[in-house]
């Protein structure tokens, strides 16, 4: 497990620290850059106060952090290995710790499984991360999570269409258990939908300037040049950060919808 620094940073003084019930609180796991960090930067100029968790890069959480104070907004960033049983409930607890009695969206954007290290010390990482972790995070978050909040499960095409498209065999393992992790979600929908909860799909192509796709290239060089030639412009992380925070708070978006960022679903190459 990577070496966590910090365990919370947060904004202002100690007199800053409780809120009143009727702040809108969003949690972004995964927020201290890119995609993460774009939708945590977006939700806080739509109003919310949030709170992202990160593994083990401090600096750049403090730097998103201070982007969200820009906005107006409250912000506390967590070191957390959501892999970690309990986890998912200390998150909550951190919440309540900070004057929070709710939470009015969850974004589940943090994953894994192309940690050569971790897979070769745990063969089992890619689905504990992009399963269990995600289910367990639902599980620990919907007791806070009032009629009319939302959960966005943030994808990928790969993994959203996985079993039916070519696989890149880089990433298979990680799509693969971002599948299961979505299906195993789904599975929890109509549970969702009894308490006023929305679980909202959001899946990206290649995100232009993000880790994977710099790490694909190195093993499918021209992947991210194919991309473009059959789709045009690759979107950026700031693309799919304002498509998820959209997502999260357009409440005409039917639970169960799919938001697809970049090219079609239809244009990764299908088995024949």
């Amino acid at each position: 497990m990577a070496e966590m620094q910090d365990s919370q940073i947060h904004d202002g003084g100690a007199d800053q620290m409780r809120r009143s019930s009727g702040e809108r609180v969003a949690l972004v796991t995964g927020g201290s850059r890119g995609i993460g960090a774009e939708t945590a930067v977006t939700l806080a100029q739509r109003g919310f106060d949030v709170m992202i968790t990160y593994r083990n890069k401090a600096a750049r959480a403090r730097n998103v952090v201070a982007r969200i104070e820009a906005a107006g907004r409250q912000a506390h960033a967590v070191a957390a290995d959501i892999t970690t049983p309990g986890e998912p409930a200390r998150l909550m607890r951190e919440l309540a710790n900070l004057g929070y009695d709710h939470l009015d969206v969850l974004v589940l954007n943090a994953s894994g499984g192309m940690e050569r290290d971790l897979v070769a010390a745990d063969p089992a990482y890619p689905l504990r991360i992009n399963r269990d972790a995600q289910v367990a995070l639902v599980e620990a978050a919907t007791p806070l999570m009032p009629r009319g909040s939302a959960i966005v499960f943030v994808t990928s095409h790969w993994a959203h269409l996985y079993g039916h498209v070519e696989q890149l065999p880089a990433y298979e393992i990680v799509a693969s258990s971002k599948f299961a992790g979505e299906q195993a979600l789904r599975a929890q929908q109509h549970a969702l939908d009894a308490v006023g909860i929305r679980l909202v799909i959001v899946t990206g192509d290649l995100i232009e300037g993000t880790i994977t796709p710099k790490l694909l290239e190195r093993v499918t060089p021209g992947l991210a040049g194919s991309r473009r030639t059959s789709t045009g412009a690759l979107p950026t992380a700031g693309d799919m950060g304002r498509a998820i925070a959209k997502a999260a708070t357009d409440t005409a978006l039917a639970s169960g919808s799919i938001v697809v960022i970049g090219g079609p679903l239809d244009s990764i190459p299908h088995h024949p």
